[in-house]
């Protein structure tokens, strides 16, 4: 399992997000050079885990719980064979590109170590926008990625350090649990029903996730 590419974004003039400058830093590019990575504060204020990543909407993206996102190449590379075109590693935005590593179905509150420095902790799937339907320039693609179900993963920053593309993936930790990623997103998407489930998974969850599951029970039941 490695890093196959580290990727960042610049702030970005286009037609399709809500931002009120009309800018975006979904458009992540592969930068060779170590790229520093740390927790940037809570949601709404902090912005990357990664130094010189933009993110424009704080009150949607970035902050502890979802500082770096990961997707698999696999999964690109499934995506490429349906919509019959290349996709770039960083063509969904996310920070990490990682080969070898199943990222839809780890843990919640899996942590794996990149390089020599750093160690990750799941918390959640990525829930898709207007502004990702804009730059992949799919027509129905939130529809589409959500029925996919294999959304990449949301990382919080327990060990900071810096990382570049080649850096060996090792996951440190387990937990006892089977709350994965794809589990997540399906129970917080299309099937609110398996929402119960996600509390095996406890602090380690994304605070929203966490918080959707415990109104749910307190009104349907386990």
């Amino acid at each position: 399992m490695k890093l196959l590419s580290v990727n960042v974004g610049r702030a970005k003039a286009v037609p399709y997000t809500d931002h009120p400058e009309g800018v975006t830093g979904i458009d992540k590019q592969p930068v060779q050079e170590p790229v520093r990575v740390a927790a940037p504060g809570p949601k709404g204020v902090g912005g990357s885990g990664l130094a010189g990543d933009a993110v424009c909407t704080r009150q949607h993206h970035g902050g502890d719980d979802q500082a770096v996102y990961a997707v698999a190449r696999e999964d690109l590379d499934d995506w490429e064979r349906e919509l019959g075109r290349p996709l770039a590693s960083g063509g969904f935005g996310e920070n990490l590109t990682t080969l070898g590593l199943d990222v839809s179905g780890a843990l919640i509150g899996e942590r794996w170590r990149i390089g020599p420095e750093v160690v990750l902790e799941v918390t959640c799937g990525r829930i898709p926008c207007a502004t990702f339907q804009g730059h992949v320039g799919e027509e129905r693609w939130v529809k589409r990625f959500t029925a996919k179900g294999a959304p990449g993963a949301y990382l919080r920053v327990i060990e900071p350090g810096s990382v570049r593309a080649g850096d060996a993936i090792e996951i440190v930790h387990r937990p006892d649990h089977d709350v994965t990623v794809a589990l997540q997103f399906r129970a917080v998407t299309t099937e609110r029903g398996l929402l119960p489930r996600l509390l095996a998974a406890g602090e380690a969850l994304h605070p929203e996730s966490l918080e959707a599951a415990r109104k749910y029970v307190a009104k349907h039941g386990a």
